[in-house]
């Protein structure tokens, strides 16, 4: 066996079918000569921080995270800083890391790019001691999240996230400070702050064109829509790929800072933490080895999946 020792953290209950899973998987590994890799479980308690650092412990010098995004989170939350290698099997709904990678929900697509890719280092950003590598936000996006109905999510997949949104569209707007490098207090009244390290949304929709993962920046996004009109104008922008996007300022830093005067809700790669009054996030340089469809992708990391999924089902 010629391939890295491998570990796979699951959340059982964003899975199927695991058995079929562990033979997809088990089978697609010993094709390509590696080792059986090892699994582990995530509970309610850990949602695979814990085991991905048991994994490297005993030796994993790549670990496969097969969830949604809280798994993926919990994962890379584990490994920045490392020289262990993350893989994503896609699983749930949200996925933004697998939907920034092209993924789409199909783990055997994610399997055959660790199989069959690159692997580059991409920035990390870091709220305490948790780590993202999407967006993390306050505001209107995690009241969205929060929202949203599970039992709609399994339903209907991503669309189920208009239900969340629909709901908060007209609520009030946040009292910020927002201050980005230690600059002087921005006061802004927004709907919501979006720290971004790349891009893509759900749907293939790009909220920050410019964002790259590597370039040491993060994507600063200041959504600050009042009524219905307002949102009507900054989606279709989005969505049309404007170059400039009504009611929405950009910025770059590597340190964002929002003070908000009452606690918000807030969010880290689409999934919700607990509500605050603040976010303090910085940004840790190239601290993720993540695999990817090709060693020099686009600086979003999006690419066709047709072809590897393709090829992916004929060998599972």
């Amino acid at each position: 066996m010629t391939g890295p020792r491998c570990a796979v953290v699951v959340n059982p209950t964003k899975v199927a079918d695991l058995d079929q899973l562990r033979r997809t998987v088990e089978r697609g590994l010993a094709r390509a000569g590696w080792p059986a890799p090892r699994w582990y479980e995530t509970t309610p308690e850990d949602p695979g921080r814990g085991q991905a650092k048991k994994a490297v412990a005993e030796g994993a010098e790549l670990v496969f995270a097969c969830g949604g995004d809280g798994t993926v989170t919990a994962v890379v939350t584990a490994l920045a800083g490392s020289d262990v290698a993350l893989a994503v099997l896609p699983a749930g709904t949200g996925n933004l890391l697998a939907a920034n990678l092209g993924l789409g929900n199909d783990p055997a697509t994610g399997l055959e790019v660790a199989l069959e890719g690159g692997r580059r280092r991409i920035d990390v950003g870091a709220i305490d001691d948790r780590c993202f590598v999407v967006m993390a936000g306050m505001g209107f996006d995690a009241q969205m999240l929060e929202d949203t109905s599970e039992k709609a999510k399994k339903r209907i997949g991503w669309l189920a996230y208009v239900g969340g949104a629909a709901k908060h569209l007209l609520d009030r707007p946040m009292r910020t400070r927002i201050r980005l490098d230690g600059g002087p207090p921005m006061p802004r009244r927004p709907a919501a702050v979006i720290v971004g390290n790349v891009g893509r949304l759900q749907g293939g929709v790009r909220l920050l064109s410019k964002a790259e993962p590597d370039d040491g920046k993060f994507d600063v996004a200041i959504l600050s829509p009042t009524n219905l009109a307002h949102w009507a104008a900054l989606a279709w922008a989005v969505v049309s790929r404007r170059e400039r996007v009504p009611l929405m300022e950009t910025y770059t830093a590597s340190r964002v800072e929002i003070y908000s005067n009452r606690a918000q809700a807030r969010q880290l790669d689409g999934d919700t933490i607990a509500p605050g009054k603040v976010m303090k996030i910085h940004l840790r340089p190239k601290a993720l080895l993540l695999c990817v469809p090709q060693p020099d992708a686009d600086p979003d990391l999006a690419y066709d999946a047709s072809a590897v999924a393709r090829r992916a089902k004929e060998k599972a």
